[in-house]
């Protein structure tokens, strides 16, 4: 097992948000369980290593894809969730010339959801995710992504630990996401793309992180993103794989991942359910590259194991 920093006072292995960018080669392991850990083959566990990312089939069934799809329209159509901090506007908060509010991301999920957090703790999400990260593992953040045909905008490239280091204090990229599609995702409608190989190398992006930051990265990004002729490098090293399949499938994806998606102009919409585990023995600490703390629902700062629990459909 790789020696974890003192978070009392950690050591910055990744420095980002500085004077002049570079390119850090990573330091430790993508997949610390093995095969014997989990449902996951040693070939699976090969592809994510190499790549950066897996693609799970049918990890949950149609009847829960249309529960979800269902509560996901219900929770943009509820006042109280769209006055809510944690739900994030396409263009902030402010509303279109038809009144309309379009919903970009609803974060913490998993807390302020039952039908959500019942995905969030299955044991067919949390053992993939401990089997990658060879620990016991806590929800670092959740949120639902929609991506409505015609108004769903793009996010740009970046690579999420850059900002989970930077602004929450997530020592290592030591941590997976786990994108659960709720719509099938076509080439053509801002489907999740990666740089296969990317998470290998940290890319330490150029400026100060501004004063509570988040209001509006989450928006529009900016500070974080790496350079054009950076990313045209990576581009022509690692190619770029643009991850396509039906709703009820699955991405798992490494921390440090250069990724993005475009905007959808396509009448076919684009939802997930998007959860980040960290593992427990990764734990953030105080901001390497920001000025103060992001908010709880974006990074959580109390953080306890999640015990996996079998679904209905295994129970059957």
């Amino acid at each position: 097992m790789q020696p974890q920093p003192d978070l009392g006072h950690p050591a910055d292995l990744y420095p980002t948000r500085v004077d002049a960018a570079r390119v850090i080669p990573r330091r430790e392991a993508v997949v610390w369980g093995s095969s014997s850990n989990g449902p996951l083959t040693n070939d699976e566990l090969a592809h994510y290593d190499r790549t950066g990312y897996l693609q799970i089939p049918e990890l949950v069934t149609a009847d829960e894809v249309e529960a979800m799809r269902a509560e996901l329209h219900r929770l943009s159509c509820d006042p109280k969730v769209l006055a809510d901090e944690r739900t994030i506007a396409e263009g902030g908060r402010a509303p279109t010339d038809s009144g309309e509010i379009t919903v970009r991301s609803i974060f913490q999920i998993h807390e302020s959801n039952d039908l959500f957090a019942a995905i969030a703790h299955d044991s067919r999400v949390v053992e993939r995710a401990r089997q990658v990260l060879g620990s016991d593992v806590y929800i670092h953040q959740s949120r639902v992504n929609f991506k409505p045909g015609f108004k769903g905008k793009d996010f740009f490239w970046h690579s999420d630990f850059e900002t989970w280091h930077a602004e929450d204090g997530m020592p290592l990229p030591r941590a997976v996401s786990i994108s659960i599609s709720l719509t099938d995702n076509h080439t053509f409608n801002g489907p999740l793309m990666i740089m296969p190989g990317s998470h290998r190398e940290f890319v330490s992006c150029v400026g100060a992180t501004p004063v509570n930051h988040h209001r509006e990265s989450l928006v529009m990004q900016g500070v974080g993103t790496p350079a054009p002729e950076t990313l045209r490098t990576f581009a022509d090293r690692y190619g770029i794989a643009v991850l396509t399949g039906a709703s009820g499938g699955a991405t798992m994806f490494d921390s440090n991942c250069m990724h993005a998606s475009n905007g959808n102009v396509t009448p076919f919409s684009r939802s997930n359910l998007f959860l980040v585990f960290n593992s427990m023995e990764n734990v953030c600490g105080e901001p390497f590259a920001a000025p103060a703390r992001r908010p709880e629902h974006l990074a959580t700062r109390n953080p306890h194991p999640v015990i996996p629990r079998p679904s209905e459909e295994q129970t059957r």
